[in-house]
């Protein structure tokens, strides 16, 4: 995020929401959203889906999935054919805008308005509102990410905000709801195979160097290997030894057969757990981790906030912190590495980190903080962290517009496979289900796994509301009660991922062709009627779920 949840939701005169339902999966950063509506400012959303808060909206852009990346196109189109750029900001902080008109210059709103399925003047209304307010915040979510072109939509959302002057200022930028706890400090600790911690490219020389001398150690300059990359590796026998710790690939990644096929290829799985996943059953050694209440740490949360966590609580058991078992893992490889207490691993992430020069526990701990954290970059102990990101300049000089063409999504509906299917969350469940669906109260109202139709093809089908179908994809088939609602368009459908016997049994393992992301949000299915005596009628469904 360039800016902050506070500066988005009150100082934000438009809100353009793209590819996100904050209400349910992000229910407290929705209601401060809804909050801003109510106070004034105007909303744009972008969703394939009617959620709920597109019934707010000004503008809602009920676009075909995958076609992102052509929708931000053609409000960049408008905003240039109606003169609402930015012209000084663009001069002064940003170069190859020539190549952007060029890419743009075809995306016409009735072009635009054929690829997405929506109404041309409801794109140039959109562009119109987003160029036109004093501040403006772009928020977006996997419904952006999750596309074999998920990257250049990104990139489409930074040229737009770049276009029009919104970035560098409260209540402007281009900010990621971050789908966990923690992914943000997951990327920001170098959880990527290119980098270091602090984004630092394993490629250069110097900032290899800076760490083979803080670790004492020769390390290996060659970029790793993506994780969504290492299942192909797994089956071809290339990487033959791996460690999960704190994830569910059976359960969240796409086309579980071939997730499954991959671990079971293995010689030797290690999975580092707090719960019985899908995952655990298959490994060959599980070490039980804790919990976030019985360990000292930080998270980062989605505005680079770094937050204090402390142990609250002990548990029976032998149990081990993250850093324990890491820790005796390097010594028994051969590696001496001493055991350092949490605050220690801060200490000497600060030291090799500038983004994070500033950041200790002691400092969190303090007064000074006083329990709000800080925000990265915070270069040095007096630095106040940096609640919005590139003020006056870009970290790289000047910011360099990256256009890119739409490209359709690598799996579309035929005849064989119809429906065009998107995946999302619900509200009563959280992610892989390793505690959600062992809650009674919950799975009181959100039991089963169920299939949004559109009541175009569900009566083409036959299908009526809360009755079971069948859902076939390439990949493998399920069933899932269908919930019949204008929600979704005619010919599209939506499920959730969270369920045991869910969505990612059917959904496609094409990748981002830069950050090998999995394209969850579209892939093409086929709903079967199935009659079950014993469905329960559509009024009591309706009364537990809603």
């Amino acid at each position: 995020m360039t800016n902050t949840i506070w500066d988005i939701t009150r100082k934000a005169d438009l809100i353009f929401l793209i590819g996100s339902n904050p209400e349910e999966a992000h229910p407290v950063f929705g209601m401060q959203i809804r909050q801003a509506v109510n106070r004034g400012a105007k909303l744009i959303v972008a969703d394939p889906r009617d959620i709920d808060l597109s019934k707010r909206a000004d503008v809602h852009l009920k676009l075909r999935p995958g076609t992102n990346v052509a929708l931000v196109n053609g409000m960049m189109h408008v905003i240039l054919e109606e003169g609402l750029a930015d012209e000084a900001f663009i001069s002064e902080r940003t170069e190859n805008f020539e190549a952007l008109k060029e890419t743009v210059a075809p995306y016409t709103p009735e072009k635009v308005a054929e690829i997405c399925r929506i109404d041309p003047d409801a794109l140039r209304e959109a562009a119109r509102m987003y160029a036109t307010a004093d501040t403006g915040a772009i928020l977006y979510c996997l419904g952006v990410t999750e596309h074999w072109t998920g990257t250049e939509g990104v990139m489409s959302l930074a040229n737009m905000a770049m276009l029009c002057g919104k970035l560098g200022r409260p209540g402007c930028g281009v900010n990621p709801i971050r789908g966990q706890n923690n992914v943000q400090g997951a990327c920001d600790m170098g959880a990527a195979p290119n980098q270091f911690s602090g984004y630092q490219n394993i490629d250069k020389p110097e900032i290899l160097e800076k760490f083979e001398k803080a670790w004492g150690t020769t390390l290996n300059p060659v970029v790793g290997t993506k994780a969504t990359d290492c299942f192909p590796k797994m089956i071809s026998g290339e990487i033959k030894g791996l460690f999960i710790f704190g994830e569910d690939p059976v359960r969240t990644d796409p086309n579980t057969h071939h997730v499954i096929n991959a671990l079971k290829s293995l010689d030797f799985f290690v999975v580092d757990e707090l719960f019985m996943t899908e995952t655990a059953k298959l490994a060959d050694v599980i070490l039980p981790g804790r919990s976030y209440a019985e360990k000292e740490g930080t998270f980062s949360n989605t505005e680079r906030r770094v937050q204090r966590i402390r142990k609250a609580v002990e548990i029976e058991g032998e149990t081990r912190d993250d850093i324990w078992i890491f820790t005796e893992i390097m010594n028994r490889m051969g590696y001496p590495q001493p055991q350092l207490t949490a605050a220690q691993v801060m200490d000497e992430i600060a030291s090799v980190t500038p983004s994070f020069a500033g950041i200790s526990h002691a400092r969190l701990d303090s007064r000074e903080v006083d329990g709000r954290g800080l925000q990265w970059p915070c270069l040095s102990p007096e630095h106040p962290g940096t609640p919005i990101m590139h003020v006056g300049k870009f970290a790289r000089g000047l910011g360099y517009f990256r256009p890119a063409e739409y490209k359709p999504s690598r799996e579309l509906p035929d005849e064989e496979y119809p429906l065009l299917m998107m995946t999302g969350r619900i509200l009563y469940h959280y992610n892989a289900c390793a505690m959600t669906d062992k809650t009674d109260g919950i799975n009181v109202i959100a039991s089963d796994n169920f299939i949004e139709l559109n009541p175009a093809d569900a009566e083409k089908l036959g299908v009526k509301d809360a009755e079971i179908v069948a859902v076939a994809s390439r990949r493998g088939e399920i069933k899932a009660r269908a919930i019949v609602s204008d929600k979704t368009n005619p010919g599209e459908c939506w499920m959730p991922f969270h369920y045991v016997e869910g969505a990612n049994w059917l959904t496609s393992d094409a990748l981002d062709s830069i950050s090998s992301t999995p394209e969850y949000k579209v892939c093409a299915v086929r709903v079967d009627r199935i009659l079950y005596p014993d469905a329960e009628p559509a009024g009591e469904r309706k009364k537990k779920r809603f």
